[in-house]
């Protein structure tokens, strides 16, 4: 299996990932709490369009090691860099999922876009997750407190019932079965409890709103406009604001998980964006 290792760190950590197709390469950046497997309708449709589409699990999820500690957002955006480092990467577009947002704005603060020539939020977490006085429609600090609390109580049962809201499930079961909540449970329960926790910490706690002058490629904005995990008011509406050179793509009644319930949406959105 294919592994790339970052030693830049205090600790060594091996990224999975997986690399598929040819052309021009496409960086798939998962959310959290699951894997590059989230992916999956997006992957066959990059690589049937002659693109080749490289999907990594972030460290302490998936296939990649779990160290105890470096969680934070230069630690993550180093993985992305080591990785396009090694397989050494031009002309990239780095896509990056919910908590994955995060990654492609720390990954241009602290790199440059020099190796970038696109990028794309999808249900992003960008720019502030957090309510705040200067952020009022962000999540209150008691709802995140309370889910580092279940997290650490009792993750697994905490999980069981998360994406249902991730998927809107109620609204969507003509999209999403109940063996698509089961999946994504089982890929979410056995990621690192301490990875899991600390990660949330880190898209909980992290203002990327001085960094968005930072992505200075043409940018790509997806969100939905029924997110109930990522409210699009605190992220796909401020980054459309923020980001210079963007195309902001509101789908309607678009859950969180839009990359399965809007599949074929999001991918033609996608498509189009990269042949643009």
């Amino acid at each position: 299996m294919p592994f790339i290792t970052n030693k830049s760190g205090k600790e060594s950590v091996d990224i999975f990932y997986e690399d598929y197709g040819k052309g021009q390469p496409v960086i798939l950046i998962h959310g959290w709490p699951l894997s590059s497997k989230a992916w999956e309708q997006q992957r066959w449709k990059l690589v049937e369009e002659d693109y080749r589409c490289i999907a990594y699990d972030r460290r302490g999820f998936g296939r990649s090691s779990a160290p105890w500690n470096s969680y934070d957002y230069s630690s993550l955006a180093s993985d992305l860099n080591e990785l396009i480092n090694q397989l050494d990467l031009e002309d990239v577009v780095i896509v990056g999922f919910s908590m994955g947002g995060g990654e492609v704005v720390r990954y241009l603060t602290n790199y440059g876009s020099n190796k970038i020539s696109k990028a794309a939020l999808v249900s992003s977490i960008i720019p502030l997750v957090k309510q705040k006085d200067d952020n009022p429609n962000g999540v209150p600090e008691e709802d995140i407190q309370g889910i580092l609390d279940a997290l650490q109580s009792n993750r697994v049962s905490f999980l069981k019932d998360f994406h249902k809201n991730f998927y809107n499930y109620e609204d969507n079961k003509d999209k999403i079965t109940e063996q698509n909540l089961h999946y994504d449970w089982q890929i979410a329960s056995n990621a690192s409890p301490r990875a899991t926790i600390q990660a949330a910490i880190a898209w909980a706690d992290t203002d990327f709103r001085p960094e968005l002058e930072n992505v200075d490629v043409p940018t790509l904005i997806v969100h939905g406009d029924a997110d109930n995990i990522v409210p699009i008011e605190t992220s796909g509406n401020q980054a459309a604001k923020s980001i210079a050179n963007n195309r902001f793509e509101i789908i309607k009644n678009g859950p969180h998980g839009l990359n399965l319930t809007h599949a074929d949406e999001l991918n033609t959105i996608l498509i189009d964006f990269l042949k643009s």
